[in-house]
């Protein structure tokens, strides 16, 4: 199996890192570019699935309801207050008054109505169709009141609204959110040169306070050396989440940048399709989780300990549970559930992966511990339009390596049409259970049944908890550390 060393000497990136060049920064005090490994596909955070769209857009351009502070808690946003009548099914928001579209729309009732209601709509693209499903009616008594009535009680729905597919969009710029969005936060578009940068400006008609910073710039750069170089060079004032940990270190020691490694919400784990031949099949599977060293794969793709896993649940949720004991890694294990599988000699298989390096690296390690095994897994790079089009969408793959970065997104393995496509009655109606228990205690205790589900079924490998590695100059603040939700607010940075 590959070393560590030889991870490095093939990355090329220590090198790079060692060379630091003596120039001064300089900045425009109101002004940042920040750089980012993904491209977002579209503009238009309830088009689609990909993260980078919510973290260029969510409390940028768009804005929903309610929003996700840095800290994980639901602040008010484009409602400025709301109630939950005694039934637990009735929800009152009071709108901001005074709040504008970037093309001078005001903001009413009737957006949050018709952004709803799309959303559930026949021919919806959201990618989080079920957040809006519980909603039985939405009455606009005026246009500063919006009355939500549910279907039954649901714990997880003003959670849910912090989300970019809840963000509040209007009827006539709709359609254009992909290419030409217009919202209501504190940054209109600018210009988008794909393949390279998205340029944002201050909007002066903004409800809320005066961002300090006049103009943002996103760079996209899917090379960690040249993520790195551009930090070191003072091209970029920030990166979100650093390609390159192996070079934490060298970046640190220059006092002309901060480093912080933070925690995310993203589960990384081994895509697994439970509906393709062999992988409907439990011993495979578990073949599969014992061949995983999950300490091994997360050393190799960061070279410093993360947070392991042994299901799709955050370690951050007082409901957590350690289940990485439930299939420990044990090679011989792996070949015996292999056999008894009826594939005495392994069998060959494709691992098509997404353009991030966590991705790439962890799965040239995760195809060499399953040969070791008998199971020959070819590897696909995809680029990620790719990817959320064969993998996610099409469900045209046998394994895959991607984090999800959505808070408390265990539902995902109840929907039948998920690109798992695993398909187990008891998981659905245990989630129906968690959703309808408004009892703290009850629904921790529903979610860790949950979790162990999951797990004894070893629905997919679980490795590892994404870390955030953000690199900003010095001077810049405000920066989020952890990412409770994948965003980048830009209102809240500032020179100092």
């Amino acid at each position: 199996m590959t070393t560590r060393r030889e991870f490095l000497a093939g990355a090329g990136l220590a090198a790079v890192a060692t060379q630091m060049p003596a120039i001064a920064f300089a900045q425009a005090k109101d002004a940042v570019t920040i750089g980012m490994t993904l491209e977002p596909p579209t503009l238009d955070p309830t088009s689609g699935a990909a993260q980078a769209i919510r973290e260029v857009t969510l409390q940028n351009i768009f804005e929903g309801l309610v929003r996700m502070d840095r800290t994980g808690r639901i602040q008010p946003c484009l409602a400025e207050s709301w109630e939950i009548a005694p039934d637990n099914v009735t929800y009152r928001f009071k709108l901001r008054q005074g709040a504008k579209f970037h093309d001078g729309t005001p903001f009413t009732s009737e957006q949050v109505k018709f952004s709803f209601e799309r959303a559930v709509a026949p021919d919806s693209t959201n990618a989080q169709r079920q957040l809006f499903t519980p909603i039985a009616e939405i009455a606009t008594p005026d246009p500063a009141t919006v009355v939500i009535k549910l279907k039954q009680p649901t714990a997880s729905f003003l959670y849910g609204l912090t989300w970019g597919d809840a963000v509040i969009v209007a009827p006539a710029s709709a359609a254009g959110n992909k290419t030409s969005p217009v919202g209501t936060g504190p940054y209109k578009f600018a210009r988008w040169n794909r393949g390279d940068r998205l340029e944002l400006a201050r909007y002066d008609g903004y409800w809320g306070p005066k961002p300090a910073l006049a103009r943002a710039t996103f760079r996209f750069m899917s090379d960690p050396q040249a993520q790195v170089a551009a930090l070191q060079a003072g091209d970029i004032d920030a990166n979100t989440n650093l390609s390159a940990p192996e070079a934490v270190a060298q970046l640190k020691a220059d006092p002309r940048l901060a480093v912080t490694i933070g925690r995310t919400e993203g589960e990384t784990v081994l895509a697994t399709n439970n509906a393709k031949p062999p992988f409907d099949n439990l011993k495979v599977r578990q073949a599969i989780a014992h061949a995983l060293d999950r300490k091994t794969i997360a050393l190799g793709v960061y070279g410093f300990d993360v947070q392991l896993i042994g299901s799709h649940f955050s370690p951050l949720h007082p409901a957590y549970i350690d289940l990485t004991g439930t299939y420990p890694y044990d090679p011989e294990k792996a070949k015996a559930l292999l056999k008894e599988a009826g594939f005495p000699n392994g069998f060959n298989c494709t691992l098509k992966l997404p353009p991030p390096s966590y991705a790439r690296r962890a799965g040239e390690i995760v195809a060499e511990l399953l040969a070791q095994v008998g199971i020959k897994a070819s590897i696909e790079p995809l680029e990620f339009p790719q990817w959320l089009e064969r993998v996610f969408r099409n469900k045209d793959y046998d394994l895959s390596i991607i984090a999800h970065t959505e808070p408390l997104d265990i539902d995902i393995y109840a929907r039948d049409d998920y690109y798992f496509q695993y398909r187990n009655p008891a998981f659905k109606a245990l989630i129906a259970r968690i959703s309808g228990t408004l009892d703290e205690g009850e629904r921790n205790e529903l979610y860790r049944q949950a979790q162990r589900m999951l797990a004894q079924d070893a629905v997919n490998g679980f490795l590892f908890i994404l870390p955030k590695i953000t690199v900003a100059k010095a001077g810049l603040e405000g920066m989020w550390t952890d990412w409770p939700l994948p965003v980048t607010p830009l209102a809240e940075l500032r020179w100092r």
